[in-house]
This record gives C-alpha cells, structure tokens and sequence, in this order.
C-alpha cells in the first residue's frame, strides 16, 4: 500500500515519525511523508497562493521511501505531494499523528483535518489521527490503532471525499483506552479570551486562548467518548450541504421570483 503522511506540526514532530515508523515496518506498505517545515496548527484548510512553495528532502526513518518538508500549509503538502512529488498516488493519505485533540468543531480549524481533507477533495481515502495527550505513549498506541485499522478501513464503503476522523484519549498515556466507539462530531465549542498586551514600541496587540466547552455534548459525540476513554472514529463528509434545509429552502414561496436587480 502505498501511503502519503502529513501532519500540521511539522515534520520534525514526534506523533509524526512515530506513525512512519510503525507504517513502513509493514513489508507491504511504501510510506511517503510530506509536511510543514514548522508547526501549521490551527491553519485549517488554507492554501499558498501568493508566494513560491519551497521544497526539501528530509532524512526521516530508513525505511521510509521518501519525505519532503515544505514551506507551505498542510494542505499545500497534500496537494503537492500528490500533483508533483510522487511517482503516483497514493492509495491512502493519513494525516498525524496530532498532539492534541481535533473532536467536534476543532475540525473546521485543525490543520491536521485539512490536509486529510485535502485527500479526501482528490477523491482519496483519507484519515486524520489525533491524540489528545501529546506523548510517546500515546501516540504509539495511535500509530498502532492505524496500522490494525488502515485494512479494514480499505475494505469498508467509502463516501465520496469524506474521511475518517480519530481521536486517541488522554488515558493512552497510562495503557487504560476501554474500546472503540464510532461517533458523530460534537460541539466543542470554546470560550475564547482575547488577552491584551503591548509590544516593547507601547503598541498594542492580541493573543488568543480559551478554553473547551464540553457541557452538553451528545454521549453519541466523539467529545464524550474520547472523555470516557474510548477511542473515537467519526466519519466526516467532504459535502456540507444542509439537505434538510436545502429542501426547505427550495419551497419558500416568491424566493425565485425575487428581484436582483437594482431600477
């Protein structure tokens, strides 16, 4: 299987080189990476438009066929590594393993999930790994959960552009995941706080933090699974379209008729 890693951390991150490392010591498998060559976290899926895209090879594991750093976002790295840097496709693209969690509307953010969203858009099958405790425990068993899954995930029915999303718990650092869940994305909503501060001119600027909200979540959500200590594996659609509401939408009277243009 031919294999496409990349990741919004960088390529020098360790969830990253810990999942090309249990990757390629599969015979079968031809592992490729290509990622940032700094940490893109939270760029969600922008792309570079306005300025060259540069390109280095990377000496990661010996076992891995090839790995590239870019200067560009984790989308750039999917699509460039697609388009240009490799041979042929990839049959697969996995992006992570993230140190932290992408549950509930940290996907629309998260680097991770657009550079598998990237694939997901190039009609790929396409998976995004995060775990919540970035350390070396956990992302073994991550990179573990990825190489035991990856065979059933080509196996099973695959909606158009959509991909997996997985999180691996904060117990993973102590050996004590409960199981598997299949989920639907929460909420994880955020009470942002915007902390003000000023540069050593007196010039003002912002920093944002905050913190998760988990009050209220579905305990069919990925938010509430990962809490218990269940792995979560949410699939995650390409096509964003409210086909409830879209049908509403069509049989609003006079919406057809309205008039555009200014007399």
């Amino acid at each position: 299987m031919r294999i496409l890693l990349s990741n919004d951390d960088g390529i020098h991150a360790a969830g990253l080189n810990i999942l090309a490392d249990r990757l390629s010591e599969n015979p079968e498998h031809q592992v490729y990476v290509c990622a940032p060559d700094r940490q893109r976290s939270a760029t969600g899926h922008s792309l570079t438009l306005h300025k060259p895209l540069r390109v280095q090879h990377i000496e990661l594991s010996p076992r891995v066929k090839a790995a590239w750093s870019t200067t560009g976002t984790p989308p750039d790295c999917v699509k460039l590594a697609v388009a240009q840097l490799m041979e042929s496709p990839p049959d697969v693209v996995i992006s992570g393993i993230n140190a932290g969690a992408n549950l509930g509307a940290d996907v629309l953010y998260s680097g991770t999930v657009a550079a598998a969203m990237e694939g997901a858009a190039l009609n790929l099958p396409a998976i995004a790994i995060s775990a919540v405790k970035g350390d070396a425990a956990s992302y073994k068993i991550a990179a573990e959960f990825v190489h035991n899954f990856l065979e059933i995930f080509m196996q099973i029915p695959r909606a158009r552009r959509g991909l997996i999303n997985i999180n691996v718990p904060s117990q993973a650092a102590s050996g004590q995941v409960k199981g598997v869940r299949t989920c639907e994305l929460g909420l994880r909503l955020y009470q942002d706080v915007f902390e003000k501060r000023s540069d050593p001119y007196g010039r003002d600027y912002y920093w944002l933090s905050g913190q998760a909200i988990e009050e209220g979540e579905s305990e069919n959500s990925d938010v509430h699974a990962v809490k218990l200590g269940y792995i979560s594996v949410t699939p995650v659609a390409f096509n964003m379209t409210d086909q409830s509401g879209l049908d509403k939408l069509s049989q609003m009277k006079g919406l057809h008729d309205l008039n555009y243009a200014r007399s």
